[in-house]
């Protein structure tokens, strides 16, 4: 790998995680809703300029719009609800994006059971192996947090609603949209579902501090806009198998920037959960390369982080 693709991936692998440290950050300020809604409501409008811009919407077929509305749903909506959430109830950080990392093993195995798709024993066996790390991992963080043990349910959910996604893209397989057409109504699609859901709870109106606005800024433009930008550099640059791949050096990344930011500990326990599901997750990713496995790197086209 060029030193440039060193820094791409290095840039991809801070901002990505970025995102669950300022879900952890914006939700000292304010509710995962009101979060959620104004970071989606701060997207709206160029969402809108971009498509008026591009002027290709004529084109778009009702039954794309439709499926990219129903991703948008599950991975915006249910996918970031279930990671801010959770950091709303004292759930770690780290654990949430160890949890989130498991997605494209999970997309795997979900891929055999819907799709057919090919998928070896070895891949399953490393994914059992990788949930038990994670289980390590959440026993430690529940161990020493505050948080709720059924807390620890909304980041398996909010993977789990990614998972779905991603599978629902492959089998309908939307492609009157370009890529960046499919996020702005993914854009659209979520910022009217937090803004209504959020006004119906009472939770619209936006914390008045500037704490509030910089954690939300934080979340839009390094998490949002940084994580979504360097995962395609990556993928156009290395590969999607690469940026899949690197997504499981975000965990760790994320624990140490919370023990640096928010004094977050590090326990043995912690990191010998993590090594576990790393060699799980290696196994899995070794053995879909070496029968060149396709479901472990490929990704849906669209743009869910934290």
């Amino acid at each position: 790998m060029r030193t440039s693709d060193r820094l791409w991936a290095t840039a991809f692998v801070v901002l990505w995680s970025s995102g669950f440290i300022g879900a952890e950050l914006a939700t000292r300020h304010a509710s995962a809703l009101t979060v959620l809604n104004w970071r989606f409501l701060l997207l709206a409008g160029p969402a809108l300029a971009w498509i008026a811009w591009r002027g290709r919407w004529r084109r778009y077929t009702a039954r794309d719009v439709g499926v990219h509305v129903l991703v948008g749903a599950l991975a915006q909506v249910g996918y970031l609800y279930g990671v801010v959430m959770a950091a709303q109830l004292g759930v770690g950080s780290g654990t949430t994006a160890l949890i989130a990392s498991l997605q494209p093993v999970v997309t795997a195995a979900a891929a055999y059971l819907v799709l057919g798709e090919r998928v070896r024993a070895a891949q399953m066996l490393g994914l059992a192996i990788g949930f038990g790390g994670v289980a390590l991992v959440i026993s430690a963080d529940y161990a020493g947090g505050d948080a709720a043990l059924w807390a620890y349910a909304l980041p398996v959910a909010a993977m789990l609603s990614l998972v779905a996604a991603t599978v629902l893209e492959r089998r309908t397989r939307p492609r009157s949209l370009g890529q960046l057409d499919a996020l702005a109504v993914q854009f659209l699609t979520t910022a009217s579902a937090f803004a209504a859901i959020s006004a119906a709870f009472g939770e619209f109106a936006p914390a008045p501090t500037s704490g509030f606005w910089l954690s939300v800024a934080w979340m839009t433009v390094l998490a949002g806009v940084g994580g979504y930008g360097t995962y395609w550099v990556v993928v156009r640059r290395n590969g999607a198998t690469v940026a899949a791949t690197l997504l499981y050096f975000t965990p760790p990344a994320t624990m140490l920037w919370a023990w640096a930011m928010f004094g977050d500990e590090l326990s043995g326990l912690a990191w010998a959960g993590l090594a576990v599901t790393a060699v799980g997750v290696a196994f899995a990713i070794g053995r879909g390369r070496r029968n060149e496995e396709p479901s472990v790197s490929r990704g849906p086209r669209i743009g869910a982080r934290a």
